[in-house]
């Protein structure tokens, strides 16, 4: 059995180790300081409150999760006895150089040497290590303990050994690797997702549709089919000299852009960036607003009391199942389109919030302060 050390404790590092974990692994977790290792456990304690709630864990089974995960700030400690190291550091790959330099003369030979990123190449971060075929990819898509791709990235160097455990061990955390025999910028899920989102600039640029008509197409059309059939299967099961003929027709007629089209400039110019700031393509400056507003004011307020022993937290709801709502589900499409954005796939009841507000209120959060915990089903995590 594979021991992990997972180096980074931060979005995807803390939830790849909360992953190994909950598979039974034994995992240390290394952070740059002990306040980073603090949030990346408060964040992942988090996690284990939400699957709680929703039946997702077991008391016993959060419990074993937790005692099979160590923490240190020191790399060397954290790669002592492991066998697998899966990198989850910024993306920056000069850093990465550096580490995995730094690793390749800490570790055994045999030691695997794995990195999260989500698009840098595995052969240049690599490029200074003696075992260059023990180098592999695996990326992890947000959030990692629930999201089961993983693709598993080739260097030009990476051995067929690297690539066999890297498959065995996540098959073991309940993943669904995929090989990608050849690097290539974005792999294979954002080649797709951004091959998509091209062809929704290229329609909304030139007026051919509305920006909301668009991604109900999307939502409501392939989107529903994709869980099921991805594009090859589903030209399969539509015929492949259907799908042929259309093609022929009609790639001539897609985006061939090579960059961002104008209104996307356009609005990242303007700093329109999105929810980060009340509006992009849509305007949700009330509802970012408060959400804002809520978060800094709850921050403020624990920086403010905190010398007074008092913990200040937040508990952010979706739609709740109540009496008051109940009126607004009577509509069976809108309950509908509300769960099906729903990852856990339905709407929380009273005591999904109640649960999250007695932890708050007990010794178990007494160093969680200043955290607005979402009790979504995942709604924000996508």
């Amino acid at each position: 059995m594979e021991r992990i050390a997972v180096l980074g404790c931060g979005t995807m590092g803390h939830s790849i180790a909360l992953n190994a974990a909950w598979a039974g692994l034994s995992v240390t977790m290394q952070g740059i300081s002990d306040a980073d290792l603090e949030q990346g456990w408060t964040n992942m304690l988090k996690k284990l409150e939400v699957m709680l709630n929703n039946g997702i864990l077991s008391e016993s089974e959060a419990g074993h999760i937790q005692e099979n995960i160590k923490m240190t700030v020191s790399v060397e400690e954290a790669v002592q006895g492991a066998t697998f190291v899966i990198e989850a550091v910024p993306e920056n790959i000069q850093l990465k150089i550096d580490l995995f330099k730094r690793l390749d003369a800490l570790c055994d030979p045999d030691v695997i040497l794995a990195s999260n990123t989500s698009g840098l190449s595995p052969t240049e971060i690599a490029s200074e290590t003696a075992h260059p075929e023990r180098t592999v990819v695996t990326h992890f898509w947000n959030p990692a303990h629930l999201i089961p791709l993983v693709e598993v990235v080739r260097g030009e160097k990476t051995g067929d050994e690297a690539v066999e455990r890297s498959f065995q061990l996540l098959k073991q955390m309940k993943k669904k690797p995929i090989e990608v025999k050849k690097e290539v910028p974005g792999f294979v899920g954002n080649r797709l997702q951004y091959a998509l989102f091209r062809e929704a600039q290229y329609l909304l640029e030139e007026g051919i549709a509305s920006k909301e008509d668009i991604d109900d197409a999307v939502t409501y059309g392939i989107g529903r089919r994709l869980p099921v059939s991805g594009p090859l299967m589903t030209a399969d099961m539509g015929g492949l000299d259907v799908f042929s003929a259309i093609s022929d027709y009609l790639f001539q007629h897609l985006s061939s852009a090579e960059e961002s089209l104008p209104e996307l400039k356009k609005l990242v110019s303007e700093q329109k960036l999105g929810d980060k700031t009340g509006e992009g393509y849509y305007k949700r400056a009330a509802y970012c607003a408060s959400k804002g507003g809520m978060v800094q004011l709850t921050k403020a307020l624990a920086v403010e009391w905190a010398s007074n022993g008092i913990n200040v937290n937040a508990v952010a709801p979706t739609f709740i199942e109540t009496e008051l709502t109940s009126k607004m589900f009577e509509d069976k499409e809108f309950e509908k389109e509300v769960n099906g954005r729903i990852p856990l796939g339905k709407l929380a009841d009273a005591e999904d919030v109640s649960a999250v507000t007695l932890f708050l209120s007990s010794n178990l959060s007494k160093f969680i302060t200043g955290d607005t915990i979402k009790v979504d089903g995942g709604w924000t995590a996508i």
